[in-house]
């Protein structure tokens, strides 16, 4: 892969994170300035979430894959290693890397543009519950996206499929879905309504590996042969291929 497809990739993950986050922790400022209920602040940013997801998976998954999540970059290494069709590991942490400085950008983004300090959040969020709802939500996650993979579904429907469950789980699980280690990370800069204090990142972090790893097992259970098309979490970036790419 040459340098410049690199970047493209990279950039990519870093843009589509950081976007995401902003997403986030800017709608949920929006919503706590527009309403006092929190049911319905957390119905504003739930349906922002959702819809802004979607659209940067239609945008940059053919890109890099819209991963925009740590584990869900190191479910498409792992399901991928036998074929050779996964992210090898220098490009897995490059990704990562992109995915948590571009996490940490956009909750700086938002902050900004609601006028409001970048400081570390005061909001705890760790509990036997909230550490056992991102185990589960990020399991479902995870399993949802291989299993699109296998099925072979288009961009858009995996876009719908997956805003849709991230906004879903916003209301079925008791931490509000985090599911992702670099948005986690991110929003421990800002301390607004999306905020988590940095006491609680650890936690969330070890249930979101955890439920990563649980999703994986599922999906080969499920989908035996998904590793022969773990190229396509979540969105095949080969629809214009970096590798193949002169520019």
């Amino acid at each position: 892969m040459n340098t410049i497809a690199l970047l493209r990739r990279t950039g990519a993950e870093l843009l589509g994170t950081g976007l995401l986050v902003t997403v986030v922790v800017g709608s949920g400022i929006a919503a706590s300035r527009l309403s006092t209920d929190p049911g319905l602040q957390l119905l504003e940013n739930s349906i922002a979430t959702a819809l802004g997801l979607g659209v940067l998976i239609l945008l940059l998954g053919p890109v890099s894959g819209a991963h925009f999540n740590p584990v869900v970059s190191i479910a498409d290494t792992i399901l991928g290693r036998r074929h050779h069709t996964g992210l090898p590991l220098a490009l897995l942490a490059l990704y990562v890397v992109a995915q948590v400085v571009g996490a940490i950008g956009g909750a700086v983004l938002a902050n900004a543009m609601f006028a409001v300090p970048t400081t570390l959040s005061t909001t705890a969020r760790a509990t036997p519950a909230t550490f056992l709802a991102e185990i589960v939500a990020t399991a479902g996650l995870v399993l949802l996206i291989i299993g699109l993979a296998r099925a072979h579904r288009s961009t858009p429907v995996i876009a719908a499929a997956v805003g849709s469950y991230i906004g879903a789980a916003y209301w079925f699980t008791s931490s509000t879905s985090f599911a992702n280690p670099a948005v986690t990370i991110g929003r421990v800069f800002t301390d607004t309504f999306a905020g988590i204090a940095p006491t609680s990142v650890l936690p969330f972090l070890a249930a979101q590996l955890i439920g990563g790893a649980i999703g994986v097992v599922l999906a080969l259970l499920l989908f035996p042969h998904a590793t022969t098309t773990a190229d396509d979490l979540t969105v095949s970036p080969t629809l214009t291929d970096p590798s193949k790419d002169s520019s």
